[in-house]
């Protein structure tokens, strides 16, 4: 006799981050496919959690958060977005970003809502949203231009509509979504009353001048608005697992009743740590930016060399590569195979981010990595291709 499992999440296999880190490490392959970076971040960040671990205390903490994160977080959208948050009643913390986004779509969804996502998507977003009993109406933006629908978004919401789910700075197409885009969203969400889940992790990864505008910033968006930040990404902190959500109470209750149940608190030590990044200077933030921005440009100078075209990334830590030119016969993810087993670099198949008929010669190569380990991945790839 079988034992039953859930119909819905036995439907996915292994998350493509863990099948190509698997075959890395089987292969003695430079890691570029998943997004972790190959240093821990600030010093004084994890004196700051060590300190905590030892003193104490290292009991379960208030359900929302400690008051000192909490804080921080309000002062974080305060001081960068102008946004004014009520840090008791619009900030909670999570076990990482993709709890947030679990206590969000489990706290305001219900099943026969809809949920319209923009393709590429990071992959825990439709197993949790179809687990729920909600329906997907996918819309997708393509390499090389990542250009928005328009007609295709409006067409995609309804009467039935409950939530956007809004991912900018965007995985993997490195899109940052700009203030009339924006704008056309706000106006679908004002016209369907409708909310909006925005995934912003890579709020400090925006490269050359531009600036990340929250929608939550736009008129009539505060209390539609639930944004997501993780310390793994603006610390390079991935393993602490630390994520911070606001949204105007209303919204805050419901989620808060899905966090109670999943995680219900979040370890003390690490929460205190966060709360001194948050309040470290602008300089931190700005050589965080420019180090990844000079990490991004020479892997992509490399890339192009080897023969790759190489998209524009205006942000996050990754960059879309179309490998085409290189003569190889065979789809993203044939691709992204032989060269872990051949070329010792490995990267994941942008296929891997659509349901369904995705790009079929476009990678994603994570550039979140030492300068050395950049360019001995280029000349890797060099001995083989050229």
């Amino acid at each position: 006799m079988t034992t039953p499992v859930n119909n819905i999440l036995s439907q996915y296999g292994t998350t493509i981050f863990a099948t190509m880190s698997q075959l890395a490490t089987e292969y003695n392959s430079i890691n570029l496919g998943q997004g972790a970076p190959d240093l821990d971040g600030p010093l004084e960040v994890r004196e700051v959690a060590a300190k905590a671990l030892i003193e104490g205390p290292n009991q379960y903490p208030p359900m929302m958060g400690i008051p000192d994160l909490l804080k921080a977080v309000a002062d974080h959208n305060k001081r960068f977005y102008g946004l004014d948050v009520d840090w008791q009643r619009e900030v909670m913390i999570t076990s990482g970003a993709t709890e947030a986004l679990c206590d969000c779509f489990m706290g305001l969804l219900n099943p026969g809502d809809e949920v319209v996502l923009i393709e590429p998507l990071y992959d825990s977003y439709l197993p949790i949203i179809r687990h729920i009993g909600a329906v997907p109406k996918l819309v997708r933006v393509e390499p090389p231009h990542w250009e928005l629908p328009r007609n295709e978004l409006e067409a995609a919401f309804s009467d039935k509509t409950k939530l956007l789910v809004l991912n900018s700075p965007m995985n993997p197409s490195g899109k940052v979504f700009n203030e009339d885009e924006l704008a056309f969203l706000a106006g679908l969400l004002k016209k369907h009353d409708a909310y909006a889940i925005c995934d912003e992790v890579y709020e400090h990864l925006v490269f050359d001048g531009q600036k990340h505008h929250p929608l939550m910033c736009l008129p009539d968006m505060r209390e539609r608005c639930v944004r997501i930040g993780s310390a793994g990404k603006t610390f390079s902190l991935t393993g602490w697992k630390i994520g911070y959500l606001t949204a105007a109470p209303a919204l805050m209750g419901a989620i808060a009743k899905a966090h109670q149940f999943v995680t219900f608190t979040i370890p003390p030590h690490l929460q205190k740590a966060v709360a001194y990044g948050l309040g470290l200077g602008d300089d931190y933030y700005s050589n965080f930016t420019k180090e990844m921005q000079d990490q991004r440009d020479l892997l992509a100078a490399g890339l192009k060399e080897v023969g790759f075209k190489v998209l524009d990334s205006q942000g996050t830590y990754f960059l879309t590569c179309d490998f085409s030119g290189l003569g190889f016969e065979g789809d993203d993810a044939a691709f992204c195979e032989y060269i872990t087993k051949e070329v010792g670099v490995t990267a994941v198949p942008t296929g891997a981010f659509y349901q369904a008929d995705g790009p079929s010669h476009f990678v994603r190569f994570c550039f979140c990595k030492q300068p050395a380990m950049l360019e001995e991945a280029v000349k890797r790839l060099k001995a083989h291709f050229l």
